[in-house]
């Protein structure tokens, strides 16, 4: 048992040596002064950061925007599909005389209550849609059986 053992030893041995025996560490000094003179940053360079999310509204739905601003009489003029001041302005203040935010342009309860929200008229379950009437859950002879079991009087 304990011959066993030795080769096992000397095999755990030999692998936690061998690594360092077989590494080379090479310290190579610079060819010429100039390579002393650059200063090497220590700061590591950080990632460029990644932007997300909409940068820009599209131009169409600016308009859009616009338009139903006009009529709410928060912004005069034509409409011009530009993101400008103005616009930016005439929503801020759509948006906080209904009490909402006005960091975040445009807040989504602004722009369903001016009338520019999702369009789910070809939804399934629009108005207007071609479904059969619901089934019944259950005859009346079944149902009367249950109340009578039940012991509930009616």
């Amino acid at each position: 048992m304990i011959s066993s053992r030795i080769p096992a030893a000397l095999l755990v041995i030999a692998a936690l040596v061998a690594p360092p025996a077989f590494a080379t560490n090479v310290h190579r000094s610079p060819t010429s002064g100039l390579a002393s003179t650059h200063k090497l940053s220590k700061s590591k360079h950080k990632a460029a950061r990644r932007v997300r999310g909409q940068q820009a509204i599209d131009p169409q739905r600016v308009t859009q925007i616009q338009q139903a601003l006009i009529r709410e009489n928060y912004l005069m003029g034509e409409a011009s599909g530009k993101w400008d001041p103005t616009t930016i302005a005439a929503m801020q203040k759509y948006q906080a005389d209904n009490g909402w935010q006005t960091k975040l342009m445009p807040d989504s309860r602004a722009l369903l209550k001016l009338g520019l929200g999702p369009d789910y008229s070809t939804a399934i379950n629009a108005k207007g849609s071609s479904f059969a009437a619901p089934m019944p859950s259950a005859p009346p002879a079944q149902t009367s059986g249950f109340v009578v079991a039940s012991g509930v009087n009616q």
